[in-house]
């Protein structure tokens, strides 16, 4: 059998992929009513979380932070079997999973962080990105379990925080994406085009093709012969806020990206590449 414990959107999607799959499947939450329509998908319930573990194969915990690990944990090891994998796929802060990772070996629990990037589409059709790090052989022993439960496993390296911090260095990309969208629609309501026209736009022009060459570039520390002057960066970033001055709603990152440029332009940065904003943190 295999245990999800948390059948939040993505834990459901989980259990339902594997139920799919023809596996025993055994699930549990905090609030039952999420887990009982499970049930009637064949999962078994259990109303008992240190119930669900104790004939598991497998123990995924899916999540909503290292409070909720940390509870969960507490009542499932008394019970849990020697030898059977606990993999974590909640976002957690990176000390946590460190701190949990030391811990749990110490007393010979198999513990494996394991973030993803998924929507509960990508866990009930088994696409998406699983994130592991820490010792090898641990990966090595889930890969068979993990592959088909994603779209791509990637094992990071030695560092058992690693996968941590990179689970929140994507999701810190995708809060600035996603702000960044919301003032590109408020610029466009400034000045008189329906928001909805940037659909049109990226029909044409995929921002997301920079992104690769971009971190390339900033991290590279080579900022001479730009691409796009950073005192031309500045130019623009002054005329989207002269166009959307006194217009509702605000744009929220356009201010701050500004003073980064400001700051870097007092530096003697100008003639530079516009990526060098980034220098501070890339060397």
């Amino acid at each position: 059998m295999v245990t999800f414990i948390g059948t939040g959107l993505l834990g459901s999607g989980f259990a339902r992929a594997s139920l799919k799959k023809g596996r025993e499947t055994g699930v549990w939450n905090r609030t039952l009513d999420k887990a009982a329509a499970l049930g009637k998908e064949g999962a078994k319930v259990f109303p008992a979380v240190a119930d669900a573990v104790k004939g598991a194969a497998f123990v995924h915990l899916v999540l909503s932070d290292d409070d909720a690990v940390e509870s969960v944990l507490k009542e499932i090891l008394p019970v849990l079997p020697q030898g059977v994998p606990v993999v974590d796929h909640t976002t957690t802060s990176v000390a946590g999973a460190k701190r949990r990772t030391a811990a749990l070996a110490e007393v010979g629990v198999f513990y494996q962080h394991a973030p993803v990037f998924m929507a509960p589409l990508n866990a009930l059709e088994s696409t998406g990105v699983m994130l592991l790090s820490g010792d090898k052989t641990r990966h090595e022993k889930l890969s068979s379990h993990l592959t088909p439960m994603t779209g791509k496993l990637v094992y990071l390296g030695a560092d058992t925080g690693r996968a941590a911090a990179m689970k929140l260095a994507g999701n810190l990309m995708l809060m600035a994406i996603t702000t960044g969208l919301a003032d590109a629609a408020a610029f466009l309501k400034a000045v008189d085009v329906p928001p909805q026209e940037l659909e049109n736009l990226f029909e044409h022009f995929n921002p997301g093709a920079s992104v690769q060459p971009r971190t390339k570039r900033m991290l590279s520390g080579k900022y001479e012969n730009p691409s796009w002057e950073l005192r031309m960066s500045r130019k623009d970033a002054r005329l989207i806020l002269a166009e959307a001055a006194g217009h509702e709603p605000a744009l929220a990152s356009v201010p701050n990206y500004a003073a980064i440029m400001d700051r870097f332009i007092e530096q003697g940065f100008a003639d530079h590449d516009w990526t060098v904003v980034g220098r501070e943190a890339a060397l």
